[in-house]
């Protein structure tokens, strides 16, 4: 009886082989996706109206809005500019004579 009962136990299913049956089966089947496809149209001429729409007020907005961090940074580059300047004339002209 322990004989036949191990022999059961090999022939059965178990989870294990389930799972396997389904992992080979992943892939193999035909999957039916929607796609949305965008398109503009060759006749739409306002493509783009509300990138230039109220430019002027957009760009003051912007400027008024970050002023302090412009001149933070633009403050050392043209310091670091202008002394380069600086020092390169010196060297010009301490070598003339």
């Amino acid at each position: 009886m322990i004989r036949w009962l191990i022999f059961r136990l090999e022939r059965s299913p178990s989870h294990e082989s389930e799972i396997d049956r389904e992992k080979r089966k992943m892939g193999k089947q035909p999957v039916k996706l929607k796609a949305v496809v965008y398109a503009l149209s060759p006749f739409q001429q306002k493509i783009m109206t509300g990138l230039w729409k109220d430019l002027p007020e957009k760009i003051h907005h912007k400027v008024s809005e970050n002023w302090i961090s412009t001149i933070l940074l633009l403050a050392p580059v043209i310091g670091t500019y202008s002394y380069a300047q600086y020092y390169r004339e010196q060297e010009k002209l301490e070598h003339r004579f």
